[in-house]
C-alpha cells in the first residue's frame, strides 16, 4: 500500500471546496454587481483552505459523505473570508494587501468591502439552511452544528476574540490573554471545523471528544506558527507568542501542542492520515 501523501490530499480537497464555493457564489454577475465582485474577490483565489478542508477530513474518517459535509465546509470558508476582509479594515488591522494582492478595501472602496463581508456571514448561513442540506441530513444534527458554528463565529468565539486582540493593541500582554485571544479568534473556527465534520459523520460522544481537544489543539498550535512566521515583520502593536516567551519557547509550544493532537488521533489508525497530516504541516512550517 502507498505511503499517505498528505499534499496530494490537501490539493485534491483544496480544487473539490473551490468548486463547489465557486457553485455556491455562482461567478459575480448578480446585482448589484459592484458587492458580488467584492464577495468574490474575497473567496478567490483564497488561501490554504485549512478549515474546510479539516471538516472534510475529519467528516471522512467517520463515513460522511462529501455531499453532506461540502455546504457547512464551505460555510465555514465564507465566515472566514468575512473575517479577513474586515479585519483588513482601516478600522481594525489596517492592512493595504491580502496574500501579495490588494485588500477588498482597497479594491472597492471601505464602505463594499463592509458590505461583501456581511454578505458572506449571511450567505455562509443561507447555505447551511438551504432546503438541499434540509433535505439530506437529520434536521436536529443540522441544527446542531448551525448552532456550533455561529457559536465559534460570534462574541463567544471568532469575533469576541478579535475585540480582546484590538484592545491589547499597544498593552503589555500575558500569555493567558495571548491564548484567549488566539483560542477564541484563530482557534474557535478550526475547533468548530474539525467537530462539524465528525457530528456530520455520526461520530459517538467519546470519539467527538477526543476529535474536539485535536481541534483545540490544532488551533492553538495554527496560531502559534503564525505568530512566528510573522514576528520577523511585527511592529510590536500585536499581541503575540514570541513577544513575550521568545521564538525558541514558541517553537517548543507548538510542537508540543502538535504531540498532544497526535495522541487524541492515535486510537483512529490509518483512517486519520489525513489529520495527522494536517497536524504535521503545521509543525513544519515553523521548523
Amino acid at each position: 500500500m502507498a505511503a499517505f501523501d498528505i499534499q496530494i490530499y490537501l490539493k485534491e480537497r483544496k480544487s473539490l471546496v473551490d468548486r463547489a464555493l465557486d457553485r455556491y457564489l455562482k461567478g459575480s454577475k448578480k446585482h448589484p454587481q459592484a458587492l458580488h465582485r467584492a464577495m468574490h474577490y474575497g473567496v478567490f483565489p483564497g488561501g490554504k483552505r485549512l478549515r474546510p478542508i479539516l471538516m472534510l477530513a475529519a467528516g471522512e474518517l467517520f463515513g460522511a459523505r462529501h455531499g453532506l459535509l461540502l455546504p457547512f465546509a464551505c460555510a465555514l470558508e465564507l465566515i472566514h473570508a468575512y473575517s479577513i476582509i474586515h479585519d483588513d479594515l482601516p478600522a481594525l488591522d489596517n492592512d493595504d494587501l491580502r496574500r501579495g494582492v490588494p485588500a477588498s478595501h482597497k479594491m472597492f472602496g471601505e464602505g463594499i468591502a463592509l458590505l461583501a463581508g456581511d454578505a458572506l456571514l449571511t450567505e455562509a448561513f443561507d447555505l447551511m439552511s438551504s432546503p438541499q442540506v434540509a433535505r439530506s441530513l437529520k434536521p436536529k444534527t443540522a441544527l446542531e452544528v448551525m448552532h456550533e458554528i455561529a457559536h465559534a463565529a460570534g462574541g463567544g468565539g471568532m469575533v469576541g476574540g478579535q475585540a480582546v486582540d484590538l484592545e491589547a493593541e499597544g498593552r503589555e500582554a500575558d500569555i493567558a490573554t495571548i491564548e484567549y485571544i488566539h483560542v477564541r479568534k484563530t482557534g474557535a473556527l478550526i475547533h468548530v471545523a474539525a467537530r462539524v465534520g465528525a457530528k456530520i459523520g455520526g461520530a459517538d460522544a467519546k470519539a467527538l471528544r477526543r476529535i474536539s481537544r485535536y481541534g483545540d489543539f490544532l488551533g492553538l498550535a495554527f496560531q502559534i506558527a503564525d505568530d512566528i512566521l510573522d514576528a520577523a515583520g511585527q511592529d510590536g502593536g500585536k499581541a503575540t507568542y514570541p513577544s513575550v516567551v521568545g521564538l525558541a519557547a514558541s517553537r517548543a509550544r507548538v510542537q508540543e501542542l502538535l504531540r498532544q493532537c497526535l495522541k487524541e488521533i492515535e486510537l483512529f489508525g490509518k483512517n486519520a492520515d489525513p489529520l495527522r497530516g494536517i497536524a504535521r504541516c503545521i509543525g513544519e512550517r515553523v521548523l
